[in-house]
């Protein structure tokens, strides 16, 4: 098996029983403010553009690169597609071209003519957008773990599915904590030493568990060659700095015991084979550690290439064009009116802060309208032309845009509350669905309304829509109207797919009456409106 590194968390992995591109990502990212590090503009793509397999570990944009795809990647391509419940990825490929599919289940192998994938799947509203991923590949003689963001919670069955010749992951920041938030800048300080050091025992756990014979960071980090972005590059090994770099981490493993680490550089390749693993860089040795020892001269040059570029996708940002209050107000209000655990977890106000337009989002009252100086609990301070083009293109989740470009500031009154930035990666109605159903089934107690002579589980066994609000009862079949759905109501039986059933169940007199009595109960078993909703006031 030879391993190709084609920059960041980009793999293009050479097997016997055909080829698999992953994670290939060329264009700069978040409103031009991630692009890769080290330069891949020197890969040849030819070499890259006609794989046997496709592998996206997930949506978040450097990862999934839709201009590179569209313009780079042959579309007799077969995609392997993680086990997610929101057919999101898919859709986004169809768009792109793409008509070839492999559905895996999480964590069960699957033999493809020779090769074997196992993909391993985390599904909560914190993983990614809506789902992030690793892969297995096994071709008979080497077996490489390529998990690259994920963050795998069966590690036993991890390790079962080993040994691992390599492990490819991630070990640097991906994220804008601490950085944008107004915090005084010891505070500042003190808590990115914290998430640098967390970040790097995280990744050394995770190696400890897989325990391959070869260790291969990537999946970062990223560089930053916007001026208003630059300072926020690792220079000079700051212990403050969230974004450590290759070499930092390789260092790291070897004064933890661990031996095996190898680095890449866009272009290297790794080759395994009789239990080595032989390493050859598109340049010389001198070459590749003059980009780590001397990073603030290749940064400087690399910038130096992209000045016109940035400048361009930022003279291209929509100014004036939209009303932001009244645009957020249409597309907000209707999620805010379904998201009964979103807004009881946000519980306050989040301030929009974009100059003349700022909006408030307020989950208690599940509004959205014009600041007028209120109290917040939130505050996000932006470019007004960042939030008018999140409306322009109706991006469905900001996290994957707006907040990890770092173009922002942020300000909480209390800690961190991860409901806020959640609600903004699920901007549609399908997305919102999700989230709140997977809410609810952290709750211990099954919730179940009444539906004609039935109790019957509120949420779908799909998607986890909410059956309250989407249900349709016609001659004894329940219809869920978001994505479809048929379900039998006296068997349960679910009439769209053999592998889903809804819990169903004759009402008797007893339960009837306890429905009506209880707050949760026959008017559609909602959360308790009043947790989230105190006294209207004037806004």
């Amino acid at each position: 098996m030879r391993v190709t590194s084609v920059g960041h968390a980009g793999l293009f992995v050479e097997t016997r029983h055909g080829s698999v591109l992953c994670d290939p990502w060329f264009n700069a990212a978040y409103f031009e403010a991630w692009f890769p590090f080290p330069s891949n503009r020197e890969i040849d793509l030819e070499q890259i553009a006609s794989p046997t397999y496709l592998y996206l570990s997930h949506l978040h944009h450097d990862h999934f690169d839709p201009r590179f795809l569209r313009e780079h990647v042959s579309k007799e391509t077969t995609v392997l597609l993680p086990d997610y419940p929101l057919p999101l990825m898919e859709r986004a490929l169809r768009e792109l071209g793409f008509t070839r599919f492999v559905h895996t289940q999480n964590l069960e192998p699957l033999e493809l003519d020779g090769l074997t994938v196992t993909i391993a799947a985390a599904v909560a509203p914190t993983d990614g957008p809506l789902g992030d991923s690793g892969m297995i590949l096994d071709d008979g003689e080497t077996r490489i773990f390529n998990q690259n963001d994920s963050r795998p919670l069966d590690l036993d069955a991890l390790s079962a599915l080993g040994p691992y010749d390599a492990h490819f992951l991630q070990f640097s920041g991906a994220i804008w904590y601490p950085m944008v938030y107004r915090f005084p800048e010891a505070k500042k300080a003190a808590l990115a030493r914290k998430k640098r050091e967390n970040q790097l025992q995280r990744a050394l756990r995770y190696v400890e568990q897989v325990d391959a014979d070869f260790v291969i960071p990537s999946a970062g980090p990223p560089c930053f060659l916007d001026d208003d972005l630059f300072h926020f590059n690792d220079f000079d090994r700051d212990p403050t700095n969230i974004f450590p770099d290759q070499t930092v981490f390789l260092e790291f493993l070897a004064e933890h015991g661990r031996e095996g680490g190898r680095g890449l550089i866009p272009g290297s390749t790794a080759d395994f084979a009789g239990g080595g693993c032989t390493v050859a860089h598109p340049v010389s040795e001198e070459e590749v550690r003059a980009i780590f020892t001397d990073k603030r001269a290749y940064l400087e040059d690399y910038r130096a290439r992209e000045r016109d570029g940035i400048a361009a996708a930022r003279g291209a940002w929509p100014r004036g064009q939209v009303d932001i209050v009244a645009s957020l107000r249409d597309w907000f209000e209707p999620l805010l009116e379904q998201g009964d655990m979103t807004c009881i977890g946000v519980n306050g106000r989040l301030l929009l802060d974009c100059g003349e337009q700022a909006t408030v989002v307020d989950f208690q009252q599940r509004r959205v309208y014009a600041w007028r100086g209120e109290e917040w609990e939130y505050r996000i301070g932006v470019d007004p032309a960042l939030i008018e083009s999140c409306i322009v293109n109706r991006y469905e989740d900001w996290i994957n845009q707006l907040f990890l470009s770092c173009r922002f500031e942020a300000e909480r009154r209390g800690p961190f509350n991860e409901y806020v930035y959640n609600f903004f990666k699920t901007l549609t109605e399908e997305r919102i669905q999700y989230a709140e159903g997977y809410y609810a089934e952290q709750f211990h107690d099954q919730q179940m309304w009444e539906c004609g002579d039935f109790l019957v589980q509120r949420r779908c066994p799909h998607l986890k829509a909410d059956l309250t609000r989407f249900g349709v009862v016609e001659d004894g079949i329940l219809t869920c109207t978001l994505h479809g759905w048929q379900f039998e109501l006296a068997t349960g039986r679910c009439l769209t797919s053999d592998d889903r059933r809804l819990h169903s169940e004759p009402i008797t007199r007893e339960q009837a009456d306890k429905a009506v009595a209880s707050p949760e109960g026959a008017a559609g078993a909602e959360v308790r409106r009043d947790l989230a909703e105190p006294a209207a006031s004037s806004h």
